[in-house]
């Protein structure tokens, strides 16, 4: 049964604001919304509000995938603790309050504590994916926290997701490149919406082995102006052809853990 407890002719959610620590006592308010309210976006998206509880620092990226209980008690999706019938989705990204590290959609850095987040649970979004193959719509666990899995066929002992599927296994598109800079302007052939996404490991003329995607920056419009690599390019280099592969862009449609495979 579900009980109107806020009422407003805007709910105001932003997703991309962690809320908290919230420390019992301290005068700061939380949650701020009741758990598991729902704020719709484009692209037919939507985020439930779940309560997370670290015990360690911990460093969330964009995709990441967690589950959640049917209290919105949400923890980072793992094949072990994976809890089949229970609903899961991605985070998106982060702001940046004062004390935290981060950025706009970006990754963000969290001490110990109690903090109440937006994940996504329906349209497209950036999903950590370790391998995408085939025709994309294979989803699973991994061993690792926050990852997930598209590959051709199942894998025996993991978690099957039900409900969502993959866009292509990688994304390229053209940029300008400078040696010695971190930078990648001129861009052409993306999409704001569609990716590349901050943590994806890019490949290509001039960028060196293990680069990744550290940030990005975007117009008043919403268009991507640059993006910050990792490490520096290694040449000059003008429509050089750029990679993107590991966070991909998914479309969600309310995903849950169906099945041990």
């Amino acid at each position: 049964m579900s009980i109107a407890s806020i009422q407003s002719d805007r709910l105001g959610a932003n997703p991309f604001v962690v809320e908290g620590p919230i420390v019992s006592g301290s005068g700061i308010p939380g949650p701020n919304f009741s758990l598991g309210a729902v704020a719709g976006g484009d692209r037919e998206s939507e985020w439930v509000y779940c309560q997370l509880v670290l015990a360690a620092q911990t460093t969330l990226q964009p995709g990441q995938w967690f589950q959640w209980t049917r209290d919105y008690v949400a923890s980072l999706l793992t094949t072990a603790a994976a809890v089949v019938g229970q609903r899961c989705g991605v985070f998106s990204g982060a702001a940046q309050p004062p004390t935290l590290t981060g950025g706009p959609v970006g990754a963000i850095t969290l001490a110990p504590g109690t903090y109440y987040v937006w994940l996504q649970r329906n349209g497209q979004a950036p999903a950590l994916v370790a391998t995408a193959t085939a025709a994309l719509v294979t989803a699973e666990t991994t061993t690792t926290a926050g990852q997930a899995s598209a590959p051709a066929s199942a894998t025996a002992t993991t978690k099957a997701i039900a409900n969502v599927n993959f866009a292509a296994a990688n994304q390229t598109f053209t940029a300008t490149t400078v040696n010695g800079s971190n930078l990648l302007t001129s861009l052409s052939g993306l999409n704001a919406g569609s990716g590349p996404f901050i943590g994806a490991a890019v490949s290509g003329t001039g960028i060196s082995g293990g680069t990744t995607i550290a940030g990005i920056t975007y117009s008043q419009s919403g268009v991507v102006q640059s993006i910050t690599l990792s490490a520096n390019a290694t040449a000059n280099g003008t429509g050089i052809t750029i990679t993107a592969t590991g966070v991909l862009e998914a479309t969600l449609m309310r995903p849950f853990l169906s099945k041990v495979n």
